[in-house]
């Protein structure tokens, strides 16, 4: 029996399920309580109440600019790249019907990062110059990979093989770039492609937000062709889906997200992977799940960038998310396994 409800109001109607409600509230709650743990921590510790307190105004001076100017960017950077990075892979595996088709695996963040390290190491530049370097590396990846893919339309299949030779080919790219490259620069290079929160400020977090302003809307305009074209490309078209347009512009929407937050934070591994199975577990509910799924990314970036605010040595968050996606990416495996011997 369907559990959905409807809510009028005057002649619109929404559709929606209390459990969808509910998870996506208690990731709402869980992102917001970390962001302000992670606000409050480091060498000045700040309590859950100063952070509050800060935020509305009503803080000591001092407080205000440890909070306000040092460290809430950072909490809103990594909110916003993990809902990005969660989004995007919860399009890519819609397209590719597959629980590995994520940019992490199909070489677009890949992509991202040899943009990046080219302008690091190669033709020199600031932070907005290595930030336009690692989109403009993620849109040309793309459309390298959309063209060849391309055989009269693009299957989920042949996306995410080509993808992983794109990829492939790109990290010996990326690896031959730092080998030859001064210490210094290497040091650089190599600390970026781990994928780091730590130094963001807002000239990270503003450009970040309002590129979210226009991708996330655009992702969920087509959350129910999305979800129709899951049915498979004859049955979509049947219920009057244009399947090979609908894809190229869920494809462009979901670079561009995955090209925002990794020129805001790096190439972050395995959130784009976790984030949308996660949510899909927790909902129990089949098809794609946008919402969920971003809330679920920006969840685990907090999630682990607060874990490494308390470790005993420095670390970026990249390599927290890296080992809790080794994992997940192993149970991943081992699950599907079993099904596919049931």
């Amino acid at each position: 029996m369907s559990t959905n409800r409807v809510l009028r109001v005057g002649t619109m109607s929404l559709r929606w399920e209390p459990r969808v409600v509910v998870v996506c509230a208690a990731l709402v709650a869980l992102a917001l309580g970390t962001a302000v743990a992670v606000v409050g921590s480091g060498d000045f510790p700040v309590s859950a109440a100063e952070v509050v307190g800060a935020l509305t105004g009503r803080g000591e001076r001092a407080t205000e600019f440890i909070v306000l100017t040092l460290r809430l960017p950072r909490a809103l950077t990594g909110l916003l790249a993990g809902a990005a990075l969660g989004l995007s892979g919860a399009v890519f595996q819609s397209i590719t019907r597959n629980p590995l088709g994520s940019p992490d695996i199909i070489g677009f963040t890949t992509g991202s990062a040899t943009g990046a390290l080219l302008q690091i190491l190669v033709i020199g530049g600031g932070a907005v110059a290595v930030a336009a370097g690692s989109v403009l590396g993620a849109v040309l990846t793309a459309l390298a990979v959309y063209l060849v893919a391309y055989r009269g339309g693009v299957h989920g299949y042949r996306l995410v093989l080509v993808g992983v030779a794109a990829a492939a080919m790109l990290e010996a790219f990326n690896a031959y770039l730092v080998t030859r490259a001064e210490l210094r620069e290497a040091y650089e290079a190599a600390f970026w492609l781990t994928g780091s929160l730590n130094g963001r400020g807002w000239q990270h977090a503003w450009p970040l937000a309002l590129a979210m302003a226009v991708l996330v809307p655009a992702a969920l305009a087509f959350g129910g062709r999305l979800r129709m074209g899951e049915l498979g490309d004859d049955a979509a078209q049947a219920l009057g889906v244009p399947v090979q347009r609908t894809r190229a512009a869920l494809v462009v929407i979901g670079v561009g997200l995955v090209a925002v937050a990794t020129a805001a934070v790096g190439p972050v591994p395995f959130v784009a992977l976790a984030a949308p199975q996660l949510a899909r577990g927790l909902t129990r509910k089949p098809g794609t799940q946008l919402v969920p799924a971003a809330l679920m990314g920006a969840t685990l970036l907090v999630l682990s960038d607060l874990v490494t605010l308390h470790l005993p040595v420095a670390v970026p968050v990249g390599v927290v998310t890296g080992v809790l996606g080794g994992v997940y990416l192993v149970w991943l495996l081992s699950t599907e396994g079993v099904r596919g011997r049931a």
